[in-house]
């Protein structure tokens, strides 16, 4: 009877301490002033008729619909023939494509400074980590990101009081799933994260922050795992999830302790570094180990199995690694727009140094890994494994919050081999069932969130054309996609 009566304590002490964390999907709340001149659309009953949906179920595309709101909600998704009900506003959606808000699933609200970089690519220490609270959660909504998890905060009190903000209509922006602070050990690079002392440092710290209300937590570079452990342990009794940008514990180290989820693809395991050493993060950081993982290979097969039964997911963060490969991806002139000049030089700074050290062994030894590890998304996804997606927006300035969540669902199909309509779904409905959020968000259905993207043009002809935001819902609340950019334009990088 005691122990009964133990279990049903603990038990309702893990659910109330859950209850701490703010939700993710506030109640819709109407935009203030400052927030008028971005909106194009005031949420009411709304028929956008006559337009393509991709509803991020991954089912086909489907032509010359009308898509009918009601306020917050989706009230329905019908042929363009049947009848509009009285009352409604119509919006003609000819040549358009709808498709779900995108969940950034690797998002963050900083920026990385490189302190007096030259174009040889020396900088002065230390590193530094600004906020960027005025501009990210504009350039995310801009671009069609309705929903984001920060996935490591640098000064979670600042996120915590914008997702406050956003929520209650003061400022533009998606949803927020906050992450807590990097839960990092020693010699970490970044001088703005606290070193955990033990497992008994990280257990309170989850614990602290927990109760400040974050909704999820990542672990970092150079924890060890009993620090992992413990952080998992108290997360998970508080009903949260952890995920894990590792190295100084491998990938099965990290599944066996129960981890949810594993950031930057296969890039960052290093099971197979020569040298590996318990609990420290070899200077190698994964690169012998994705280039020995190749896809298919019977250490790719055994990793992926053991990952799809733990049920781990893995989150895809292509931009950022195509920042170090020789002439990647063509300059985008609206995101390049939205940087400072310092930001901006300092990009074309770093973009050269990666065109110059391609034909390198390095550079062609880093080519080789990012192939391998778009091959095992892929073999991941195709085994049964949650796929989700996100930009990591830091370092180079080549991944800008917005254009970066949009350039990942162009990598999953140029690089990673999956359809429009797959990729569109990795970066949709898949964060959202990973966050428990499948039955309001991630797809265009029939009472869910009216969170939805309309793009000029036909992204399963073209992926590029998800480039092409229009209007971006957010519980029913049409915005103005350049207006927002506009208001941004030449700040990302200073704040």
């Amino acid at each position: 009877m005691q122990s009964a009566r133990f279990l049903i304590a603990a038990a309702a002490m893990a659910l109330a301490a859950s209850a701490m964390a703010d939700p993710v999907l506030a109640p819709p709340a109407q935009p203030a002033a400052e927030v008028q001149p971005f909106v194009k659309v005031p949420a009411g009953r709304i028929a956008i008729t006559h337009v393509r949906v991709i509803d991020g179920t991954g089912a086909a595309p489907a032509d010359d619909r009308t898509i009918l709101l009601d306020g917050a909600r989706i009230a329905a998704v019908q042929e363009s023939n049947a009848t509009i009900p009285e009352g409604y506003r119509t919006i003609d959606g000819s040549g358009q494509t709808a498709i779900p808000g995108i969940v950034g699933m690797h998002n963050h609200m900083f920026y990385i400074a490189r302190p007096n970089l030259t174009a040889e690519g020396h900088a002065d220490d230390p590193l530094v980590v600004p906020q960027m609270t005025f501009s990210a959660p504009r350039l995310y909504l801009a671009a069609g990101v309705t929903t984001m998890r920060t996935t490591g905060s640098v000064e979670p009190y600042a996120d915590l009081n914008v997702k406050h903000q956003i929520d209650t209509g003061q400022m533009p922006g998606p949803h927020m799933n906050v992450t807590g602070p990097y839960l990092e050990g020693p010699d970490s690079y970044f001088i703005q994260m606290h070193r955990l002392r033990d497992a008994d440092d990280a257990r309170r710290t989850v614990a602290f922050w927990a109760d400040q209300g974050v909704n999820s937590f990542k672990a970092y570079l150079n924890i060890t795992r009993a620090e992992l452990g413990a952080a998992i342990k108290e997360a998970h009794r508080r009903g949260l999830k952890i995920t894990g940008h590792l190295c100084s514990v491998t990938y099965p180290e990290a599944a066996a302790l129960g981890i949810d989820d594993l950031e930057h693809g296969f890039f960052v395991n290093t099971q197979l570094d020569p040298g590996k050493q318990l609990d420290k993060c070899p200077d190698s950081g994964g690169t012998p180990t994705l280039l020995a993982m190749k896809p298919g290979s019977p250490e790719a097969n055994a990793l992926i199995k053991l990952l799809v039964d733990k049920k781990v997911a893995v989150t895809s963060t292509l931009p950022v690694f195509e920042q170090s490969l020789a002439l990647h991806g063509p300059l985008n002139p609206r995101a390049m727009d939205v940087l400072t000049p310092q930001a901006r030089e300092d990009y074309l700074y770093l973009r050269n140094l990666a065109a110059t050290r391609g034909s390198s062994q390095r550079g062609q030894a880093f080519a080789e890994a990012y192939k391998n590890n778009a091959g095992l998304e892929h073999q991941f996804a195709a085994a049964g494994g949650l796929l989700i997606a996100g930009p990591d927006p830091t370092g180079n300035g080549g991944v800008i919050p917005g254009f970066g969540d949009q350039r990942e669902i162009e990598l999953l199909v140029q690089d990673a081999g999956f359809t429009p309509v797959e990729a569109i779904r990795i970066a949709t409905l898949n964060g959202a069932i990973f966050m428990g959020l499948q039955d309001r968000i991630g797809s265009i259905e029939a009472g869910k969130n009216a969170d939805l993207v309309l793009i000029k043009g036909n992204p399963e002809a073209n992926i590029a054309d998800v480039e092409k935001v229009d209007t971006v819902f957010k519980d029913g609340v049409g915005y103005d996609s350049g207006k927002l950019l506009e208001s941004v334009k030449g700040r990302y990088g200073r704040y």
